[in-house]
């Protein structure tokens, strides 16, 4: 089992490029099954997600060629394809479940195991399963698979979601584009992720437009073309980098980004005191002295993103006084909080709220990774920490950081993999 070694206190300085975005990658990487033309992507992040559902595609009878050195896929299809997404294939990534709106739109079936990923909470399919019922399938769940049908095909429909999800709004659109007739989705997510999808479909020949803020109004088809399209800046990953400048950089440029996409992040880091310098396509972060303590809540973009909270939990141990997080999205995100209790953070939990006490001084230990997003916040606490820290079970980072030590040794960080 491999663990990252990193001995912290070393001042941080460089550039760092930002990947292209799992989270824009995978329901883009579903969307391919729509269509038989030959699709070109570029800009992809090659970690371990999307590994996995290119695996899926592949499984279920798509052509794909990676070219790992220009991060660019090449996908075609020239065979009916398979309606099964087995779970050995789904147990480590939830967004598999993303096959299941175009494997029916297409071919009126599918068979998907229900998903796995990150124990970061329950994450039901329900809101999935709603919008393709109101699409006309029906749908029953036996053994851990999810069985869906639309003999006559998917009609379009109005579908209104009672709460806002990522991944019920992506498989809603997935399906709806290739329904007969119109669908309208209300009280639909709006993340850079899936505005990025948008942009991909409607090059592909989709009839798809925002009518309202979070409304959209679609028109089916089948009629498809042949396509490149470069996937969007990992905007969770360069939140992530952030952070880890403001914690311990003397001056880190980060390249290849749009920072409006991330106004909300950028604001909280100038209010916690962190010195920013905004360009076009590029940020500098500076050396800062005082840290101020702050209150957020997780919420839906533009809200403040939940797969940033752990990360930001480390910034706020270097405030004065204590900060406060409000966990909306998911209820078992805390679960890095044992792990850095054990290198000396003062984090108490009450609920979905944790109350977090600084400046503390975090002394390195032996930590164990529980999620995606947990595993790197032990890693920005492990280089602002007094000697070495050690971080067991890094599978979990893999699955959404591309080449994190490369990255973070180019500024000059102290970090192995062993």
């Amino acid at each position: 089992m491999q663990k990252l070694i990193i001995k912290g206190k070393k001042k941080l300085s460089g550039s760092i490029s930002i990947s292209g975005s799992k989270n824009a990658t995978l329901p883009i990487l579903a969307a391919t099954l729509l269509t038989d033309k030959v699709i070109t992507l570029k800009n992809i992040p090659l970690v371990q997600d999307v590994h996995t559902m290119i695996n899926l595609l592949k499984f279920i009878g798509l052509n794909i060629e990676i070219s790992k050195k220009s991060k660019t896929l090449k996908i075609s299809s020239n065979r009916k394809l398979k309606t099964v997404a087995p779970y050995n294939l789904l147990k480590t990534m939830r967004a598999g479940v993303l096959v299941l709106g175009p494997l029916l739109a297409k071919y009126k079936k599918a068979k998907v195991s229900l998903p796995g990923g990150c124990a970061i909470g329950a994450r039901p399919v329900n809101l999935h399963l709603f919008a393709l019922e109101k699409l006309g399938a029906k749908i029953k769940i036996k053994n851990g698979y999810i069985y869906a049908s639309a003999k006559d095909g998917l009609k379009g429909s109005i579908i209104k979601f009672p709460s806002i999800s990522v991944g019920a709004t992506e498989n809603a659109i997935l399906a709806a584009v290739s329904a007969k007739g119109k669908t309208i989705i209300s009280n639909c997510a709006i993340e850079p992720e899936i505005q990025d999808m948008i942009i991909f479909l409607k090059k592909m020949g989709c009839n798809i437009n925002f009518v309202g803020k979070r409304k959209i109004l679609i028109i089916g088809t089948r009629e498809f073309k042949n396509i490149r399209h470069e996937v969007i800046f990992d905007r969770i990953e360069l939140g992530t980098y952030l952070i880890a400048a403001a914690l311990a950089g003397k001056k880190i440029i980060f390249l290849k980004v749009k920072p409006k996409i991330i106004e909300t992040e950028i604001k909280l880091l100038k209010k916690m005191g962190i010195k920013i310098k905004i360009d076009k396509n590029k940020i500098t972060i500076f050396e800062s002295g005082k840290v101020n303590n702050v209150n957020i809540k997780t919420a839906p973009y533009p809200g403040f993103p939940t797969d940033l909270q752990a990360q930001i939990m480390i910034l706020m141990l270097k405030a004065s006084g204590v900060s406060k997080i409000t966990e909306n999205i998911f209820e078992n995100r805390f679960m890095h909080v044992p792990e850095l209790r054990r290198m000396g953070a003062k984090i108490i939990i009450k609920k979905n709220i944790a109350f977090v006490t600084g400046p503390t001084n975090l002394s390195g230990a032996e930590v164990m990774a529980t999620d995606l997003r947990a595993s790197v916040s032990l890693v920005l606490a492990a280089l602002i920490a007094d000697n070495r820290t050690v971080i067991n079970r890094v599978y979990h980072l893999d699955r959404g950081y591309e080449n994190l030590e490369k990255k973070l040794r180019k500024c000059k960080a102290n970090i192995n993999r062993v």
